[in-house]
């Protein structure tokens, strides 16, 4: 229903804005294009890898991975999160599957969030529309968060 309206809206404003200014219109849809066209390929590289490696690694060492305990266990499913980058749809039922095996809530609720605020796999895409500065500073705040998040969420579960 969300993608309905979100679908609906968008073609009204489209529709609006060619009522107003065909031209300007149609040259800002074929910027639009020429974007997006620039961008799939990055993006579908970038979600084959991670299906990549998330096909390759066994469900065991995802286990073992989330049920180390202590600051160590913490670091090191913050790290993985924040390499691999993966959509909160995807991510949350991940959660979910991990927490049921015995994972640490304050672990998983790091890795959730590097794993949807960070991305060093998608930092190359990044730091090319945005660049490296912006890429290097919003990465590392978002990683610093992250960290805050699993501990605040330790204290608090």
């Amino acid at each position: 229903m969300l993608a309905f309206i979100f679908w609906t809206v968008t073609t009204v404003a489209v529709l609006a804005s060619w009522w107003r200014d065909p031209g300007r219109t149609k040259k800002a849809l074929q910027t639009s294009g020429r974007s997006l066209k620039a961008l799939v390929p990055n993006v579908l590289g970038m979600i084959a890898l991670v299906g990549l490696v998330l096909a390759l690694v066994p469900q065991e060492v995802l286990t073992r991975l989330f049920t180390f305990k202590g600051v160590g266990g913490f670091a090191l499913v913050s790290l993985v999160g924040a390499v691999v980058t993966m959509p909160a749809p995807i991510a949350f039922p991940l959660a979910g599957s991990l927490l049921g095996v015995g994972a640490a809530p304050a672990a998983l609720a790091a890795f959730i969030t590097t794993l949807t605020m960070v991305g060093i796999v998608s930092a190359p895409i990044e730091a090319s529309y945005f660049g490296v500065r912006f890429t290097l500073l919003r990465q590392s705040a978002s990683f610093v968060a992250a960290i805050l998040i699993g501990l605040f969420m330790g204290v608090f579960l």
